[in-house]
């Protein structure tokens, strides 16, 4: 976290920071008000000119604000966290004042990155939902209240994901054992095996496949039409 904040205060103080539509986006709920939002883009204005600091005044010719209320609102800015004044000394050895942008843009990162941690969770609690009426559409009926529990162990006790848990119900389907508790021993041996992603489960299951089709003598074009297709018995399974 310190090295990406670090990064950032570089990035501003060397001018590479512009506008991000995520702040016309977001403003609002950082709890900015308009007025206090095109304070912050005059800022921004200012500082593209080279202008660090610029008074109330300056900012009054480019707003319809009086002195007064502009400074109200500079210092609200700076209370709220959105603003700081940091000091630099120049080439000549004067010591000066600057307006810095860099709170307000760590408040932005921060608002995004949760953000999109909440649209994931909300992302994978929907896809949660979705496993049980997956699951019925396969048994072809509702799911009794233990099978519902079963399958809430697996989510919340077991931690296993939505997609590996419909992995295990497409690897009993293609064994036609369309059963919890050999689902249950699928989701088992993943877990002891460490297999947590979809890619891994095609990796454990096409190594399968390439070995028994290896081991397989030919066959006449008659029998392998009626051929049924290899699978990993997991019931099966052994060290």
């Amino acid at each position: 976290m310190k090295s990406k904040n670090q990064r950032l205060r570089l990035w501003i103080e060397q001018g590479n920071v512009t506008i991000p539509q995520a702040f016309f986006q977001h403003y609002k709920k950082m709890k900015i008000s308009d007025d206090e939002a095109l304070l912050l883009l005059h800022l921004i204005a200012f500082h593209d000119e080279q202008n660090y600091f610029p008074t109330p005044s300056d900012l009054t010719k480019r707003l319809s604000l009086s002195d007064n209320d502009i400074s109200v609102k500079l210092q609200r800015l700076l209370q709220k966290g959105f603003l700081e004044i940091t000091q630099g000394i120049d080439v000549n050895g004067i010591v000066y004042e600057r307006y810095s942008l860099y709170p307000l843009w760590e408040r932005l990162l921060d608002l995004l990155e949760t953000s999109s941690i909440d649209q994931e969770i909300q992302d994978e609690k929907k896809e949660e939902g979705e496993i049980f009426t997956i699951f019925e559409q396969e048994f072809g009926r509702l799911l009794s209240p233990m099978e519902i529990e079963t399958i809430s162990m697996w989510l919340d006790t077991d931690h296993h994901s939505p997609a590996i848990i419909k992995e295990a119900l497409k690897e009993a389907v293609l064994a036609g054992k369309l059963s919890l508790r050999y689902i249950d021993r699928i989701l088992f041996e993943w877990k002891k095996k460490n297999i947590k992603t979809v890619k891994q489960v095609e990796k454990i299951t096409g190594e399968f496949h390439q070995k028994t089709t290896a081991v397989q003598p030919k066959r006449t074009a008659s029998a392998e039409k009626t051929q049924k297709v290899s699978f990993y018995n997991w019931l099966e399974e052994r060290e």
